[in-house]
């Protein structure tokens, strides 16, 4: 994967529960592991932006209640700080669905902000977004 140009902090624990911000079909999802994770040794796995997640579907439409997707986090609540400078934080946590391992997401379009780190890192996320932050 492609690094991001922010030194984002670890935001999101194993079984934070999300809002999947596109028109896949799943509303609120719970974190359940994290793809190509870096921790030490007997310490617990987390997440930050732009990273690419398993997600379980909490919410949603009936046929997805219960399946496992991969995802990307889209929007973290805990700050982090960019290289100009500025501190970004958002109002919710929130993972946009995969339908593929190439990165090609399973809805058309996604509702609120994507950070810029998404943008840098899986472009054809950041396609579908209404806007990028």
């Amino acid at each position: 994967m492609k690094p991001v140009s922010a030194r984002v902090t670890r935001g999101l624990n194993i079984g934070a529960i999300m809002i999947a911000a596109d028109n896949s079909g799943a509303k609120v999802t719970k974190l359940v592991s994290i793809k190509h994770g870096k921790t030490k040794k007997g310490r617990q796995g987390y997440a930050k932006v732009a990273d690419w997640v398993k997600v379980s579907v909490r919410k949603g439409l009936p046929e997805m209640k219960g399946k496992v997707f991969d995802a990307i986090v889209i929007r973290q609540k805990k700050s982090y700080k960019r290289l100009n400078g500025e501190m970004v934080a958002f109002e919710d946590n929130a993972v946009a669905l995969l339908k593929d391992d190439k990165g090609n997401p399973k809805g058309t379009q996604i509702k609120g902000v994507v950070a810029r780190e998404v943008m840098e890192r899986w472009p054809s996320v950041a396609k579908i977004a209404a806007s990028v932050y």
